[in-house]
């Protein structure tokens, strides 16, 4: 995890899906109001089934706002709020 400006970063490469979900629901909940975006790196190569999920469990999730996705297919952003 690493930490710039508003935005968290968190790389769940090669985590099982269960302990993806974990350490993104633990983030994005203990987000503080400094916190505007989550970038999650979840990879491109290996699968769709990180990105789906994030993709998916996350929208409902409270603190969320939005879901984003960027130029490199192998991230999702969770927007907290907007700037």
């Amino acid at each position: 995890m690493k930490i710039t400006s508003g935005m968290i970063d968190v790389d769940i490469h090669g985590k099982t899906k269960r302990a993806a979900y974990a350490i993104v629901k633990n983030i994005v909940s203990s987000a503080g109001a400094d916190v505007y975006r989550v970038r999650v790196i979840h990879g491109c190569t290996a699968g769709t089934e990180l990105r789906d999920m994030i993709r998916s469990d996350f929208k409902k999730h409270p603190k969320v706002k939005r879901i984003a996705t960027g130029l490199n297919p192998g991230e999702t952003f969770l927007v907290l709020r907007e700037l």
